[in-house]
């Protein structure tokens, strides 16, 4: 296994970083680019915003919401001197540390609460642990369990002939080791057009795809569109579409994961200057020594001129 070869391999071609646009409607990573004014806030989507923090952002919360919490319960003890027993009166450290060992129930014993205040305070505090330890156990378990894919999207689109007609292309991967049952891919560009009026709208126009739907998405998939006389794309050259910074690619895909037989979907984007002309990708299925197919990753978003012919 370890001395396993690939043959023929092709050189590498020609690779493009992905370049963040703040024309993008929809974000590669992130979400939308658009500042929202005088919004009304949602404090209601408290729990969808927990869902999709990232997980730094998310622990992060709950850790200040935490160490805020016992903040609060230490001061709240230290009004009665004598409320805590063994604390030394006036001391912050004790009474933060009494709050700590009471709202996660791990009482040890060597304080604990000898007035009428203290114990309501208490109360208080342990009531609130059981709700935020509940609380956070539930968002927990929600944001490890729940469904998302991992497709790989390659850097760039190409247009390039195919069947003599030119034909947008992309390649997208699925990275799990498992399969996508009923994946579905729709394309649809967005550009900014002038009405009879001369009023500027920003219109999305369905892309038709050579195929839309795969019964079973495991490992690579070239998405092409044809730019024939019915698409929304035809007439334009590559001067064109470099010159419309407002035009963008949005894919969606979408399936069900065979692993927890939930649907999922991946999204993404490729703006103007990410459509290339005059390239393809470069095959990047390969053959092993054992002669055995094999796709190879690494130049999955490696491209040639579409003049030139990548060398054996």
């Amino acid at each position: 296994m370890a001395n396993r070869q690939v043959r023929a391999l092709k050189p590498r071609g020609r690779k493009r970083k992905h370049r963040p646009s703040t024309r993008r409607l929809v974000q590669r990573v992130g979400t939308l680019p658009i500042v929202r004014l005088n919004r009304e806030k949602q404090w209601r989507d408290v729990y969808h915003r927990m869902l999709t923090f990232s997980w730094p952002r998310f622990f992060g919360v709950m850790a200040l919401w935490y160490i805020g919490a016992n903040v609060t319960f230490a001061l709240l003890y230290m009004v009665d001197p004598n409320g805590i027993a063994e604390a030394r009166p006036g001391s912050f450290e004790d009474h933060f540390f009494f709050s700590v060992q009471t709202i996660a129930t791990i009482g040890y014993g060597v304080m604990h609460p000898q007035t009428l205040y203290a114990n309501l305070v208490m109360t208080v505090e342990t009531l609130a642990g059981l709700i935020f330890f509940a609380v956070l156990t539930g968002l927990v378990f929600a944001r490890f369990s729940r469904p998302t894919a991992r497709i790989l999207f390659s850097d760039v689109a190409v247009v390039t002939p195919h069947n003599g007609v030119p034909t947008l292309m992309f390649r997208c991967a699925n990275q799990r080791l498992n399969q996508i049952l009923e994946a579905n891919i729709g394309v649809t560009v967005l550009r900014d057009e002038i009405s009879a009026e001369g009023r500027t709208l920003r219109r999305f126009h369905d892309l038709k795809l050579l195929r839309q739907r795969t019964p079973v998405f495991a490992l690579t998939w070239t998405v092409m569109h044809p730019i024939d006389t019915e698409s929304p794309l035809h007439g334009l050259t590559a001067a064109d579409m470099a010159g419309d910074d407002a035009l963008e690619l949005v894919v969606v895909l979408t399936g069900v994961d065979e692993t927890f037989a939930q649907p999922i979907q991946a999204r993404h984007s490729y703006v103007a200057d990410e459509i290339l002309w005059d390239h393809h990708f470069v095959d990047i299925v390969v053959e092993l020594d054992d002669g055995r197919p094999a796709i190879d990753y690494s130049r999955f978003h490696d491209i040639h001129p579409s003049g030139e012919t990548a060398p054996d």
